[in-house]
């Protein structure tokens, strides 16, 4: 069995992954687990997608750009939330009567975007552009 081996950055992994958490996180390893397979989930990912990089957005927006029906929109944003990948804020409009939801990213939510799905497609480009034969050094 191979323990605290160096991993690809150079540091030693150590034999349990629940010791990678830093001794005060705010979160367990199955939270974090429960926010990587919450954002695995296509539609999920393209909810957190659009409100990462557009901002705060109301269902009925997000339901127009990713063109799902309303009900399976809103299990997807409960499970975001749930996670908290994402959060979830209910205010009246000006001149309105009512209250009116939006949605927008939460820290993790942004994090795990950036440094996670993200991060592997940007990787993936710039592996392809250092193989690619035919882009002249």
């Amino acid at each position: 069995m191979a323990t605290n081996q160096p991993s690809a950055i150079g540091r030693k992994n150590p034999e349990d992954p629940e010791d990678l958490l830093p001794e005060d996180s705010i979160l367990s390893l199955d939270e974090y687990l429960e926010m990587h397979a919450a954002v695995g989930h296509r539609t999920r990912y393209e909810i957190l997608y659009r409100l990462v990089h557009s901002g705060e957005m109301s269902p009925k927006e997000l339901e127009e750009v990713i063109n799902v029906d309303d009900s399976t929109l809103h299990y997807h944003l409960n499970k975001l939330v749930d996670v908290g990948l994402i959060e979830k804020r209910q205010r009246t409009e000006r001149g309105q009567d009512g209250l009116y939801t939006y949605y927008r990213a939460a820290v993790f939510g942004e994090v795990t975007l950036s440094e996670g799905v993200d991060e592997l497609i940007r990787g993936e480009q710039e592996f392809e552009e250092m193989y690619d034969s035919t882009i002249n050094s």
